[in-house]
């Protein structure tokens, strides 16, 4: 159901950029509903994209078990909902990436506990 408002909004957005210590980024991981949304990071945007495999993303999804056995050279990248194939040596900003933007990754043959998407 679609709604109209009856009057135009008078207020800023309390989530604009400078609101932030830095960009957000929302990240999910495509199969593993053990983490029911996408997490949001606050990430500078000169980290190197290589970076979120090696040093963001074991904090946040490095207790699945499917997390250590991930290819990362197999990885299927998506942005906004679009097949998307980022640069690694580049910045999350030079790939393209800014505030609330979301990224999600599929990890082929890796389907959760025991192929259960959980």
């Amino acid at each position: 159901m679609s709604v109209t408002a009856l009057y135009p909004y008078e207020f800023e957005a309390k989530d604009r950029r400078e609101n932030f210590p830095a960009p957000l980024l929302f990240i999910g991981w495509e199969d593993h509903n053990l983490f029911c949304s996408p997490v949001c990071l606050p990430l500078p945007p000169d980290t190197p994209f290589g970076a979120l495999a090696t040093a963001v993303l074991p904090g946040v999804y490095g207790a699945h078990p499917d997390f250590q056995r991930i290819d990362w050279s197999a990885v299927e990248w998506f942005k906004s909902g679009q097949p998307w194939s980022p640069d690694p040596s580049r910045s999350l900003a030079d790939n393209g990436l800014g505030h609330k933007d979301v990224i999600r990754f599929r990890t082929p043959g890796l389907n959760g506990i025991e192929g259960s998407s959980s």
